[in-house]
């Protein structure tokens, strides 16, 4: 008799092949069985009209903090995603200097947009080096399985001291050497790989440049080679591209050195509509050479929601309020109602100088059912046409709407043309992978830890302006492609042998619920957060950890090293 028999669901189990109605059995966390009519288990689950996938695997989360005080790992537990990894874009906390866990924070709260008061009171500082770090996330309970790589801004700090942050310093030969050597032990024990950031967009939360960001070459490629003798692990970037031929072939020498993987985050600015082309362009032509190239391509527009709860909204620099910005929601709203406050203020809405949190042909109120992928005339500045009245009222009722709690979607990257095919040519290159959910991060003005439950209900259903895509290649990417890319072979497809990590969904009623502000990080902290229907159960190693959409309180989740 078997653990667990899911019984008469359709199958798509992450290979993309068609999917097919069939059994799957389940054997201390393992499946040891996908066909018809298998001996019975001691517990049976009815997938009759679902769908049953592999666990969704996220490679682009940045749960560094809240993994040491949060088993849970939501948002991304409420999408389906069964392993996460972090320590993404060059951030994180180890290695760390006793003394300057402050500074690690400060870097996390600018570049991530993470509480620096709920870091500091939920993270617990269990260890010095990277090794240790792993050690404390290993020793605590998990309800999905978490995965870390080497920071490389913790790195620099860790062995140059404030030398590390500053962009007019160098390390000595020794000190790349160093950290090359601490770079290899982080994977040797278990880290699945070294990140880095290059773009001028990360900052401290005083507003300096993340420490990567002038790195060497001579750097890089030492930390690379140190890395690829372990003959594990893989790499992540973010960058900016300015120079794009010499950044480009900086990156590809890790990869070429190292002999491992290595995954740059696409994003396109409108104004580089052809930058994601380009890359894309190098990456095959490198792939092709022998070199391990690969995307992380968003599966929507990069961008952000603002609103009167979030980090940015468009009233923020308005001297008319100042007096009421930290006044609670609902007493701000009934001042902000007032006519003579809305006058002054929509004057002073005018009279300030065009940006991204008051574009208005670039606002969209996502609204109670979220459209990530809205037609122009769903802008304010179209509302606006629409009723007759001064665009700059149009904003100002957009964020009253809903008593306060409206959030306007602003895509700031990889929309250019106004549309997802851009976004669609770069998920469906061969070399690409979905990444950039960013989940645990930028928590004060988006919520895209949602991702892999977009991914499958757009492109699989809903979209409506412009072809869908197979449901099949979809969990592909989500499952056996991200898992390939980071070095797992246990999970990502439905075969026996495989670990057990499983969703059943409800296909038709799968869909995001609008996101929403809470309050429940250490200290009183703020997040977004956004949750899904449909899915009727996620299991972990063969345990139930959601069920309806609610957590059932099981712990099958553990580190995963490399």
């Amino acid at each position: 008799m078997h653990d667990l028999v899911i019984r008469a669901g359709t199958v798509v189990d992450g290979t993309g092949r068609p999917g097919y109605t069939a059994d799957i059995a389940i054997d201390n966390g393992t499946i040891t069985e996908v066909g018809n009519n298998p001996s019975r288990g001691r517990q049976e689950l009815d997938a009759d009209g679902l769908l049953v996938t592999p666990g969704f695997v996220d490679i682009h989360t940045h749960y560094d903090g809240q993994v040491s005080w949060d088993p849970d790992m939501t948002p991304s537990v409420w999408h389906g995603v069964t392993t996460v990894v972090m320590g993404n874009c060059g951030v994180g906390f180890a290695p760390v200097r006793p003394g300057s866990e402050e500074w690690l924070i400060g870097l996390m709260e600018g570049v991530e947009d993470i509480p620096g008061a709920a870091l500091a009171e939920g993270i617990e500082w269990e260890w010095e080096s990277f090794p240790e770090y792993l050690d404390a996330v290993e020793r605590k309970p998990r309800t999905i399985d978490v995965a870390a790589q080497v920071p490389h801004g913790a790195l620099r700090a860790y062995v140059m001291g404030e030398r590390g942050a500053d962009h007019h310093s160098h390390p000595t030969s020794a000190e790349i050497a160093e950290m090359a050597r601490l770079a290899a032990e982080g994977v040797a024990v278990g880290a699945v790989g070294f990140t880095t950031s290059r773009t001028v967009n990360h900052k401290t939360k005083d507003g300096e440049h993340t420490p990567s960001l002038t790195a060497g070459a001579d750097e890089l490629w030492a930390i690379a080679e140190a890395v690829g003798q372990t003959g594990k692990g893989v790499f992540e970037m973010v960058g900016d591209w300015g120079d794009l031929d010499a950044e480009f072939d900086l990156v590809a020498e890790m990869a070429r050195v190292s002999g491992r993987p290595l995954s740059m985050t696409i994003a396109v600015p409108d104004s580089r509509p052809d930058l994601g082309r380009q890359l894309l362009e190098r990456i095959a032509l490198a792939d092709a050479a022998g070199i391990p190239l690969r995307a992380q391509v968003a599966s929507r527009p990069v961008g952000v929601l603002v609103g009167l709860q979030s980090t940015y909204h468009a009233l923020l620099p308005c001297p008319s309020y100042h007096p009421i910005a930290a006044l609670d929601l609902d007493e701000r709203v009934a001042r902000l109602r007032q006519p003579e406050v809305r006058e002054r203020l929509v004057a002073e809405l005018a009279a300030q100088p065009v940006h991204t949190f008051n574009r208005l042909d670039k606002l969209f109120p996502l609204g109670q059912f979220p459209d990530y992928e809205p037609s122009p005339d769903a802008s304010v500045a179209a509302d606006a046409v629409r009723r007759g009245v001064d665009p700059h009222e149009a904003l100002y009722d957009a964020l009253l709407a809903r008593d306060g709690t409206e959030l306007l979607y602003v895509p700031v990257m990889n929309y250019g043309d106004g549309d997802f095919e851009l976004t669609k040519e770069m998920l469906a290159h061969p070399l690409s992978v979905p990444g950039l959910g960013d989940a645990g991060a930028h928590v004060g003005f988006l919520c895209d830890g949602s991702m892999p439950s977009f991914l499958l209900s757009h492109w699989g259903r809903n979209r409506t302006r412009g072809e869908t895509l197979p449901v099949e290649q979809l969990v592909k990417w989500q499952c056996a492609d991200t898992s390939a890319l980071i070095g797992f072979d246990d999970r990502g497809t439905l075969a026996a042998g495989q670990r057990a990590d499983i969703n059943l969904i409800d296909f038709d009623q799968l869909k995001l619920r609008a996101p929403e502000m809470v309050f429940d990080l250490p200290a009183g902290g703020r997040r977004l957060i956004q949750r899904a229907n449909g899915f009727v159960a996620t299991l972990v190693a063969g345990q139930t950890v959601l069920a309806d959409g609610e957590l059932t309180g099981a712990r099958p989740g553990r580190l995963v090293r490399s």
